[in-house]
């Protein structure tokens, strides 16, 4: 028996390795406070539940489901993007339900990337862009992205002789890891430069309704001429808690849409019907949760940077999004300043190098952890800094 070559090349999935040590700390006895996973630790909201719960009894769902959705999840999902963001969608040929938002974007590489096809990636950024254009023969141009740049890539300066061979463009906002925004301007642009260089626009954005100050984020569907060159990938596990109920949604430009829902249909069996009107419910019911939430990520975010800033971590308060970015202390990388912390404090962080080589010097913190587990986590990192200032004493 013999393995693909493609799996040599694999990579360990990041939070993989990371899951894997905390679970040999615990092994050991020792407590683990986690700010690495976005994993909301806050309930999936009752109404929600009640109408999973109300559908899993009813046997018309015990069946398998289409691929394609129910047509009542597709309208709700068309009629969410038009209340959220005057967006309108046909919801038989530009909407398409999936199986959280991971499953897309995997998938849709089979449906634009020929092996030896270039995909435009931001780094840092979420891995499985990079690994979904490498599992079908493609190869990332890495698109760096910088705190200069406000990180957002500069698409001038690509070069011709890439963009001859790129297929595709990958975007993330609000960002992960950085918490990074982009506005209109930023998109309308992104759409020029896709139809001077005949690109496909994948835009990643599961983080719109995780927003503070004030701030609303906007999709990349409001540009002009948006649905002319591309889709986005958004999900209800941020929006609604909704992680482990694996639902999510791929909407915009018809032939992308239609091809993905071919590969779908080829690969998957859809999404257990039940799930499908929560997230009907999740969509159409009231919104009111999501304020309630972001209150709370707030309240967390800014603890977290008073701490941060305390111990000589600087951060900017991100605007959207369930992430702290944060530089690591001077003669430290990313990965080495992330080892220290949980061999010296039991605090687990992100290192920044895991979303790719731009994101050396950075970790980055989640806000999805309960407020005891959060207190009790900043309390170490300020122990860590204070064991450092008693060592440099001694030296």
């Amino acid at each position: 028996m013999r393995i693909s070559p493609r799996m040599e090349s694999l990579k360990p999935y990041l939070f993989v390795e990371i899951n894997k040590k905390i679970a040999e700390k615990k092994a050991k006895g020792e407590e683990v406070i986690s700010f690495a996973i976005g994993d909301p630790d806050i309930p999936t909201p009752e109404n929600i539940i009640e109408k999973l719960c109300q559908a899993a009894k009813d046997p018309e769902n015990h069946h398998y489901p289409e691929t394609a959705g129910l047509p009542e999840l597709r309208k709700a999902i068309a009629d969410w993007y038009q209340r959220r963001f005057s967006v309108s969608l046909d919801a038989d040929r530009e909407v398409l339900p999936l199986i959280g938002a991971k499953e897309g974007i995997a998938h849709v590489a089979l449906c634009l990337i020929d092996s030896g096809d270039v995909a435009l990636v931001p780094n840092p950024a979420y891995p499985v862009y990079v690994i979904s254009t490498e599992l079908v023969g493609g190869e990332p141009y890495y698109m760096p992205l910088t705190e200069g740049r406000n990180y957002l890539p500069d698409l001038d300066a690509i070069p011709e002789e890439v963009l001859k061979r790129a297929k595709v463009l990958w975007l993330n906002y609000p960002n992960n890891p950085t918490g990074a925004v982009a506005n209109l301007d930023f998109f309308n642009g992104v759409v020029r430069f896709a139809r001077q260089h005949d690109l496909a626009v994948c835009h990643d954005a599961p983080y719109t309704e995780v927003a503070f100050d004030g701030y609303q984020p906007v999709s990349f569907l409001q540009a002009d001429g948006a649905k002319d060159v591309g889709i986005e990938f958004h999900s209800l596990s941020k929006s609604y808690n909704m992680t482990g109920w694996r639902i999510g949604m791929a909407v915009g430009n018809t032939d992308i849409i239609g091809a993905l829902g071919s590969i779908k249909s080829n690969l998957d069996s859809g999404i257990p019907q039940a799930i499908q009107y929560a997230a009907i419910e999740a969509l159409g019911g009231s919104q009111e949760c999501i304020a309630r939430h972001n209150a709370i990520y707030q309240r967390r975010r800014d603890l977290i940077l008073e701490v941060l800033e305390d111990i000589g971590l600087k951060a900017r308060p991100a605007k959207a999004g369930l992430y702290v970015w944060a530089k690591v202390p001077k003669g430290y990388t990313s990965m080495e300043f992330a080892s220290d912390l949980l061999q010296q404090v039991g605090v687990v962080v992100i290192p920044g190098v895991g979303y790719g080589s731009n994101g050396e010097g950075y970790v980055r913190l989640s806000l999805t952890i309960p407020d005891a587990s959060l207190v009790k986590g900043l309390t170490r990192l300020s122990a860590w800094k204070d064991n450092k200032d008693r060592l440099k004493q001694k030296k």
